[in-house]
């Protein structure tokens, strides 16, 4: 499998000192956000983000941190090449229907 046209998507923490600097950040950045905020005791927000490399430094900024948890898209192509090909369940005999053509392999 080639990886010519490979891109990176990471998974990113941020954590926002308040409310107030999260939904700043949140309206002018407007990152693909997963899951919900969490709260620290220090009143602190947290919400994880999908982005690109660039997307991520441009998150940081005052009162906000950033760090990176793992690469969402080799974590992808990883779980992608587990996968069989073919239909496992299907007799070892059967014969493919519906309105393709039938063809030999060379």
């Amino acid at each position: 499998m080639s990886h010519e046209n490979e891109y990176t998507v990471l998974r990113v923490r941020v954590t926002a000192k308040d409310a107030d600097t999260l939904r700043a950040l949140l309206r002018e950045a407007r990152p693909d956000v997963g899951g919900r905020v969490h709260e620290a005791e220090d009143g602190s927000l947290t919400i994880d983000a999908y982005v690109s490399p660039e997307q991520a430094e441009a998150l940081e900024r005052d009162g906000v941190t950033v760090t990176t948890v793992e690469d969402a898209a080799a974590v992808g192509r990883a779980r992608q090449a587990e996968v069989g090909q073919g239909d496992r369940y299907a007799p070892q005999d059967a014969v493919p229907q519906g309105l393709a053509l039938k063809v030999k392999d060379a």
